[in-house]
């Protein structure tokens, strides 16, 4: 989240980015808030100090009171019973209400006032946490301005789409050829978007996953086995809720939710903490994940393309609050994922992308997109972003300062590979006329020796 402060000194700058990402939150009405807990705030503590004032006062006068009645009452009874002590509260000289019980009915009075006007700070207070919490980070200066991802802007391009020669096949058909997917028993088991893989495709499967672990190991990264299942603080100071919650599927009964990426976990196991940043800290992590695709019905129905479990390997960067130093990382952390489809020798595109694509977190974002025979396009395989301080905030991500004082980090994330997607372009691109599947030397170690896989069922209907 950002400061609310410097939200309400930038009160322009937000509604734009909030508008630019379609954010449907008002920046006015968290001002309006915030100066209403405010002044209920100060009324709160100025009827505090003044109820703590009036019981100090009633507690001086209520030991002063005491000592007259005593005095009064012994001098009324020396002479019949110079030794007796007056009953508690008699007073057969002073009839009239004391001093102290008139303010500490000023003292109840405040209280009643202070019941009141604390659980109105409390429900402004729970306003202004709900409304920073949709607040968006902002946007850099040369990120693009669009509505969706047809307004992302290319960077540069590596590599050609394949021309083929032959009638090329589709990844489900080129799965079904080799009996490496199985689409139909996953509906059967899982549901829609569920599927099985099998043999060659299992392989492949966890070869880009350990292809990508050993380079990010190999840059310097700290490879965690993480939790799967987290709580709603930890999604959301990973900065997925609110916003994200449909996208997310819940422990029926319990806290806890699956998550879609192990970004949340990775950016929680330092939460809280004050870090030595003295160096980027770099943290990676392989892992199964889950997303529930709300408000994709219809959208890329078939194949490998959307579904509701998979794989990735994810890359989370943790720095000091440098913006030159973010961006070198964002660029480091991108040509850590370019290096991948490199060596799977896949054709693919940098996009930059635009405010209307960036989730509300990311301040800056570049997708990697891998060209896909069967789309006639590129698809987006990889994803790439700087969140400057947001996440830091929510998740209490510090380090001292030249100064000594705590700063908070900045962030950074990208997929280095997701499977099966990543495993269209793999199949597509590498198919050979007679359906075999060239295997890239980089996976090679990783497949048992393998050059080519070949075609073990009966051929299907080629695509053209």
């Amino acid at each position: 989240m950002l400061d609310v402060k410097w939200i309400l000194d930038n009160q322009e700058t937000v509604q734009t980015a909030a508008n630019q990402k379609g954010i449907a939150v008002s920046v006015a009405e968290l001002a309006a808030a915030q100066q209403k807990k405010l002044e209920l705030l100060r009324e709160v503590e100025l009827l505090r100090q003044e109820r703590n004032t009036l019981s100090q006062r009633v507690a001086a006068l209520v030991r002063e009171e005491r000592a007259q009645t005593a005095e009064r009452w012994q001098t009324a009874h020396k002479e019949e019973r110079p030794d007796h002590e007056p009953p508690e509260g008699s007073d057969s000289v002073a009839q009239t209400p004391a001093l102290s019980d008139v303010l500490k009915d000023n003292v109840k009075q405040i209280n009643n006032r202070l019941t009141l006007l604390e659980t109105e700070l409390s429900e402004t207070q729970h306003t202004v946490d709900r409304l920073l919490l949709r607040m968006p980070n902002i946007v850099s200066p040369d990120s693009p301005v669009g509505r969706s991802d047809a307004d992302n802007v290319e960077v540069r391009k590596v590599g050609a789409p394949r021309e083929f020669d032959f009638a090329y096949r589709d990844h489900v058909s080129l799965g079904e050829l080799h009996q490496m997917i199985d689409i139909p028993r996953g509906v059967k088991t899982g549901g829609t978007r569920s599927y099985f893989l099998r043999g060659a495709g299992v392989l492949l499967h966890r070869a880009v996953q350990q292809l990508a672990v050993d380079l990010l190991v190999e840059a310097g990264f700290t490879l965690l086995e993480v939790p799967l299942m987290v709580t709603s603080d930890v999604m959301t100071n990973a900065g997925f809720f609110p916003l994200g919650e449909d996208q997310t599927y819940k422990l029926e009964g319990e806290n806890k939710w699956l998550v879609g990426t192990s970004e949340a976990s990775l950016v929680s196991y330092f939460g809280g903490e004050m870090l030595d940043l003295s160096q980027p800290v770099k943290l990676a992590a392989a892992s199964t994940c889950f997303r529930s695709e709300v408000g994709s019905s219809g959208r890329d129905v078939q194949g490998l393309y959307r579904v509701h479990q998979f794989a990735k390997v994810e890359q989370v960067v943790l720095c000091q609050a440098d913006p030159e130093l973010a961006e070198r990382l964002l660029q480091e952390i991108t040509s850590n994922a370019e290096q991948l489809l490199q060596l799977l020798e896949l054709p693919y595109r940098v996009m930059a992308v635009c405010t209307g694509d960036m989730s509300q977190k990311t301040y800056k974002q570049y997708d990697i997109e891998t060209w896909m025979p069967s789309r006639n396009a590129y698809g987006e395989t990889h994803s790439s972003s700087s969140l400057l301080d947001f996440q830091a905030r929510r998740a209490m991500l510090r380090y001292r300062g030249e100064d000594g004082r705590p700063v908070y980090c900045y962030t950074l994330n990208n997929t280095a590979v997701a499977s099966p997607r990543i495993l269209i372009p793999l199949l597509e691109n590498h198919q050979e006329e007679d359906g075999a599947i060239h295997i890239p030397p980089a996976l090679r170690p990783y497949m048992n020796g393998a050059e080519r896989l070949v075609p073990q069922g009966a051929r299907s209907r080629p695509l053209r």
